[in-house]
């Protein structure tokens, strides 16, 4: 009974001590497992966010390109005989020179343009397109600011742009999207859209001229044109497609308005101006109407005897090849009967029938006069150099 007695205590006081065992052993395992951090992985990603800079990083970075942008986009405005149309543009070069869309400007010969700032200035269209939808301003008071940054790559579908401009009047209005489809071509009369981008960016009546940012570099990669009457598609012109006419109009700047040659003889000797300079300006423009594809005017300024001689379709084909044609001389010397021999030296980059570019050089002597009182180019003779 005794050894009985004295059992049962051993057993009930080594279960006791097992239980504290165990309990002093749950106490320390609980903490332990607190205080660890569990950073294991699994097929969908990290369980915590090593890097939650990352998504913050990007937004800043497009805050900033947004920042550095917004002061090189101006708001533009058009006084059309009471009628005030307003639209975009952005800052080219140093020069101050700006490039909108030619709808903006119309046949206005000066605007107003204003910065972010509030700051306003007048604004002189030294170039603009006849059936291209782009024309630039110069802007004396903007000479030797930064201009924007232009990209040298062409856009692809999907790639995050920015679009800048005054939609509605609304200065500084930034929408984002992607490039939604490329290759677009469509007429809104008498401007041609060949290949540009479609973007998903919405853009509104005033946007018209405003930059297309890539959102990665922050260069412009088209000129904001147009938009559909429904839905998020916009459309933009590839900065690289009007870039040479731009370049064009800024080393050459024209101080011309439409039918500036439909004026008389006498008109253009009152102007106290010879008829070799009229002449010279008058080969000029025939090729600046060429470089922007507006083949209408340059065939209307060809005399009726050579147009008699050459259908305007057949005057088009012969240009459709022709990406752009550079001056690089011209002289003129004064004939019998008020006519002008015109001589000049020009550099074409042209298109072969391969599809590859090539550069040719020609002598071009044509012969400009008068003809119902309209300087024409009566004649014409090319020589490849």
């Amino acid at each position: 009974m005794t050894r009985s007695k004295n059992s049962l205590i051993f057993y009930l006081a080594l279960t006791i001590i097992v239980v504290d065992i165990g309990l002093i052993a749950f106490f320390f395992i609980n903490k332990q497992f607190h205080q660890q951090v569990i950073t294991g992985s699994s097929r969908l990603g990290s369980l915590i966010d090593e890097n939650p800079q990352v998504e913050n990083s990007k937004g800043n970075n497009i805050k900033a390109i947004i920042a550095e942008n917004q002061e090189k986009v101006m708001y533009i405005e058009v006084d059309n005989g009471g009628d005030v149309v307003s639209g975009s543009g952005f800052l080219y070069n140093t020069n101050g020179d700006v490039i909108t869309n030619a709808h903006v400007v119309g046949d206005a010969g000066e605007v107003k343009v204003k910065t972010y700032d509030g700051h306003e200035y007048i604004g002189t269209v030294i170039g603009r397109g006849r059936d291209v939808d782009v024309a630039l301003i110069r802007v004396p008071g903007l000479a030797g600011k930064t201009p924007v940054k232009i990209s040298s790559r062409k856009a692809e579908v999907g790639d995050p742009v920015i679009a800048l401009g005054s939609p509605l009047g609304l200065q500084n209005t930034v929408t984002t999207g992607i490039i939604s489809g490329v290759g677009r071509t469509f007429t809104i009369p008498p401007y041609e859209y060949k290949d540009v981008y479609q973007i998903s960016a919405p853009i509104a009546h005033g946007s018209s001229g405003g930059p297309l940012i890539d959102q990665n570099t922050g260069e412009v990669l088209g000129i904001n044109s147009a938009g559909a009457s429904e839905g998020s598609v916009g459309f933009s012109i590839p900065i690289g497609q009007v870039l040479p006419l731009v370049e064009n109009w800024s080393k050459n700047p024209s101080k011309s308005q439409p039918n500036e040659y439909a004026v008389s003889a006498q008109d253009q000797f009152n102007e106290g101006q010879s008829i070799k300079d009229e002449a010279i300006v008058l080969i000029e423009y025939f090729y600046e109407c060429i470089n922007s594809h507006d083949y209408v005017s340059a065939y209307a300024l060809l005399g009726s005897d050579w147009q008699s001689r050459i259908s305007y379709q057949n005057f088009r084909d012969g240009y459709l090849r022709t990406k752009y044609v550079s001056i690089l001389d011209i002289m003129a010397n004064e004939k019998y009967n008020n006519r002008v021999e015109v001589i000049v030296t020009i550099e074409a980059l042209e298109i072969t029938t391969e599809g590859t570019e090539r550069v040719s050089q020609y002598l071009c002597t044509y012969e400009v006069g008068y003809e119902n009182d309209q300087l024409k180019i009566l004649k014409g003779e090319f020589k490849k150099i």
